[in-house]
Order: C-alpha cells, then sequence, then structure tokens
C-alpha cells in the first residue's frame, strides 16, 4: 500500500492553517474539475484532491494523519505502525464528498470505519454536548480480572491563528471485567460541552486486545498452542500448561493427534455466557541431528508398520 502525501497533494507546507487548506482546494479543485478542464487525467487528479482535502480540512483527521509523522514519502510502502492511533479522540463528522466517493486503499486503512461509525451516538436534536470516541488498547488480563488504567488521551483543536495543535489530557479508566473486543467503555460526561446550556457527551472507549505472546482470543474464548512430543500424545502424559491464572497440569490423553482440542469449559473471558479455555496440541518432532538420533528414527521406521499417507493410493 502507497503512502499518500496530502500536503504535497495540495502543494502545501506542514504548517499551514486551516484556511490556506482551504484556499489551496479550492484553487486546484477549479483547476482540474472533469467539467471544465482539459487535461486528459483531470478526472483522477480532482479525486485525489478530494481525498487529500476530506483529511486536511477536518482538524481531527488531519491531527491523526499527522501522528504519523513527516518521515513518510508519497509513493513508498506503506503499513500502519500498530495501534498508531490510539487514545486519540475524534467525533466523527463523516465524508462531505458523499458515500459515493472511492477513496484509496491508504484513507480506508486510516479513517474508514471508525470515522464512518463516529457519529453513532450522536444527539441531533438535544441540547446535550457531542459524543466522541477514543479507541483504547488494553492486556487480556485487564479484561479477565477487571482493572482501573490511567490512560492519555490526544485531542485536536485548532489554535486562534488557524493551526492545528494536539493537546492531551489523562483519565483513570475503569476496565469492567470480561469487556471483549468491538465493545465499548461509556464515560458519561467526558464528550463535547453542551453550546446550549445541556450536559455534555459522552465519551466511547472503543477496546481493542493487545497482541498477547501466549494466548489467542476467539470471541470470548481463549486458546493456547500447546508444543508436546510425539510420544506425549501417542502414550498420554501428564503436562504444565501456564494459563491466565497460572501454571495447571493437564492431562494428555493417549493417542491424542496434532490440533487437537482440550476444552476447560468456563475458563474462557468472564460474562453472562463465560468463553472457555482451550489447550492446542501442537506435536513437534525432535530433530536428527545426532548419530543416535538418527538411529532412533531409523529404528521406527523399521518397527513400525505406520504409512501416513495409505488412503491416498500412491
Amino acid at each position: 500500500m502507497e503512502f499518500k502525501d496530502y500536503y504535497d497533494t495540495l502543494g502545501l507546507a506542514r504548517d499551514v492553517t486551516q484556511d490556506e487548506i482551504k484556499r489551496a482546494y479550492r484553487k486546484l479543485a477549479r483547476k482540474y474539475h472533469p467539467d471544465v478542464s482539459k487535461e486528459e487525467d483531470a478526472e483522477q487528479k480532482f479525486k485525489t484532491l478530494g481525498e487529500a482535502y476530506e483529511v486536511l480540512k477536518d482538524p481531527e483527521k488531519r491531527a491523526a494523519y499527522d501522528q504519523l509523522g513527516a518521515n513518510w514519502q508519497g509513493g513508498q510502502d506503506f503499513n500502519a505502525p500498530p495501534d498508531w492511533d490510539a487514545g486519540f479522540e475524534f467525533s466523527g463528522g463523516g465524508f462531505t464528498q458523499g458515500d459515493g466517493q472511492n477513496y484509496s486503499d491508504f484513507f480506508e486503512s486510516l479513517f474508514g470505519q471508525s470515522f464512518r461509525d463516529a457519529g453513532r451516538q450522536q444527539h441531533p436534536h438535544s441540547q446535550q454536548g457531542g459524543d466522541r470516541h477514543a479507541r483504547v488498547v488494553i492486556d487480556l488480563e485487564d479484561s479477565l480480572n477487571g482493572a482501573t488504567r490511567k490512560i492519555t488521551f490526544h485531542v485536536p483543536d485548532v489554535d486562534p491563528q488557524g493551526h492545528v495543535r494536539t493537546r492531551e489530557r489523562v483519565l483513570n479508566i475503569k476496565i469492567p471485567k470480561g469487556i471483549a473486543p468491538g465493545q465499548s467503555i461509556r464515560l458519561t460526561g467526558q464528550g463535547d460541552p453542551s453550546s446550549g446550556g445541556g450536559s455534555a457527551g459522552d465519551l466511547y472507549l472503543d477496546v481493542e486486545f493487545k497482541k498477547h505472546p501466549l494466548y489467542r482470543l476467539e470471541g470470548a474464548d481463549i486458546s493456547i498452542d500447546l508444543p508436546v512430543a510425539p510420544w506425549e500424545v501417542a502414550l498420554g502424559a501428564s503436562v504444565k500448561v501456564p494459563t491466565p491464572v497460572g501454571l495447571v497440569d493437564v492431562k494428555i490423553p493417549a493417542g491424542s493427534a496434532h490440533g487437537k482440542k482440550l476444552r476447560f469449559k468456563g475458563k474462557g473471558l468472564p460474562g453472562k455466557t463465560p468463553g472457555n479455555f482451550y489447550v492446542v496440541l501442537q506435536v513437534v518432532l525432535p530433530p536428527a541431528d545426532s548419530p543416535e538420533a538418527e538411529k532412533a528414527y531409523q529404528n521406527m521406521a523399521q518397527d513400525l508398520a505406520f504409512d501416513p499417507r495409505i488412503g491416498l493410493g500412491v
């Protein structure tokens, strides 16, 4: 995926004011509008300008885009850094170019779903202030046990000169036990203040989990891949397995196969219907890296009447 330098598209420096962005876009949009321009690639240039303006005209999108830094050049191969926008507040003003606008993969990867969904809890017919959103990334253990975390949020503002600045605010957040990725934590009164004398809006924290070094989360179920030796699955064994509550002894039934799942009911994410904890057996073959190991494999080949391809007709 190519990095899009939206400032370069509009011929601007990165420290321009919001008014300068508007003027640059209007000038270039008139030049490349398909209805008036005679240039062969006018329509594509017009779309590219529209995408750049969609980001830079909006202080929230612009500030989020600026979080990526100024080290990227247009056309460079780009993948968004993990959790690049975590803690970044936005209200989601929608897309002025309309739902039919075809944005680039770069735009969609940064702003697509988050900014489309951001306005879903707005209150257009009340005096309550607008709601805001921020994506927060928590540890699996925070959900398993419940936790209180101090989180820094980044709030975009426009100063009196028209420059976009980002200020920080720190909140102590209570993470409910059993919350799952994709769910939200509602902080009442932490959104935008009301301009009509009503109460402030709310701040919704859209929850995601950090990648865990041991466990996978699938819905409310937690899984761990357990490396086992061939003789442990063939003969059965009792082995120690790390779980979120500590080491436990797990009995591997004799005759188990690679990929077999051992279920511990109700030991996944807590909740009204708690998830399960699964131990997934992963058979690991010892390497034939010594004369003794080679001899052991040769003996197995001679002594065991085993054909892994039986039934394939080969």
